[in-house]
């Protein structure tokens, strides 16, 4: 019984002495009050600013706790604690935030970045094939060129004999008088040269008509008998146009003739075949000539 009064007791004392104490600050506190004037007694320096020793923070926002308050302290309540982290919490979905929005960022850098890269590298590669076409393209072309260059080195001797041409086989008709009608046996002479020449190249015919008048009657007699003989080449052998070569002489002397020399031969026509080395050539295996047109 004795053991429960004097816990009784304690218990009491502990209950009032805070009260007691909280009582004697208030108490205490007008008569401080009274001395604010004092530049000295108030705890301030000269220049209105606390002493260095008493300026104490309080972790009870700034109130000077109690003894019931230092006694309550440790079961602080949720609402207290929330009032105290919640700047801390903002703070940290702030960062968070921002962490988030420089995450993104990186990422769509980092997206277009490998984008950019992966289109440099099909640019590369397309150049490069690109190159490697040239390349080919070029070896062919080099090729081509060698090989046109050999050719050359084969046809431009010949080449260079397109105009020399050599006489061939002469043929000889003979006209009456003042006619200019072409006769079986001239005919038959015109049909075995012309048949000589077919599929030939290379060759030119030349064809010279002489007279025995004088002056221009010669000439132009001449010229009827040469225009008789290319007529029959042309209309019954098909020989181009091109390849003969008509001159009316009249009465001028053959060459190999004296110009005094008395003129016996009459009213003829001298037919000449002059070939070049062409149709050699085109016969030469290989050569671009042998499919050329005749």
């Amino acid at each position: 019984m004795k053991n429960c009064i004097f816990v009784a007791l304690i218990l009491s004392m502990l209950i009032t002495l805070p009260a007691f104490a909280q009582q004697t600050g208030s108490t205490t506190q007008p008569a401080t009050s009274a001395d604010k004037t004092a530049p000295a007694a108030s705890g301030e320096t000269a220049t209105g600013q606390p002493p260095l020793g008493d300026n104490r923070t309080d972790f009870w926002d700034g109130e000077e706790p109690g003894a019931v308050a230092l006694v309550t302290h440790p079961f602080a309540n949720k609402k207290y604690v929330r009032r105290q982290t919640e700047p801390i919490r903002d703070r940290l979905n702030e960062l968070e935030q921002i962490t988030a929005e420089h995450s993104n960022k990186i990422k769509d850098i980092d997206t277009r970045t490998q984008q950019g890269i992966q289109l440099v590298s099909k640019k590369t590669d397309e150049g490069d094939q690109h190159a490697l076409d040239a390349t080919n393209k070029a070896q062919m072309a080099q090729q081509a060129a060698s090989a046109v260059n050999t050719r050359l080195s084969k046809v431009e001797p010949e080449v260079e004999k397109v105009d020399q041409y050599k006489p061939g086989a002469q043929t000889v008709i003979r006209f009456r008088s003042g006619q200019s009608v072409l006769s079986k046996d001239s005919k038959n002479a015109l049909d075995e040269m012309a048949t000589a020449l077919k599929d030939q190249r290379g060759y030119v015919i030349e064809v010279e008509g002489y007279s025995s008048g004088s002056g221009q009657a010669a000439i132009a007699a001449s010229r009827r008998m040469a225009d008789s003989v290319v007529r029959y080449l042309v209309l019954n052998h098909e020989i181009p146009t091109y390849r003969i070569y008509v001159i009316g002489m009249g009465n001028a002397p053959i060459a190999g003739e004296e110009a005094s020399a008395k003129r016996t031969g009459g009213n003829r026509v001298t037919i000449s075949v002059l070939k070049n080395g062409l149709e050699q050539l085109a016969s030469t295996p290989g050569s671009d000539l042998s499919t050329a047109p005749k």
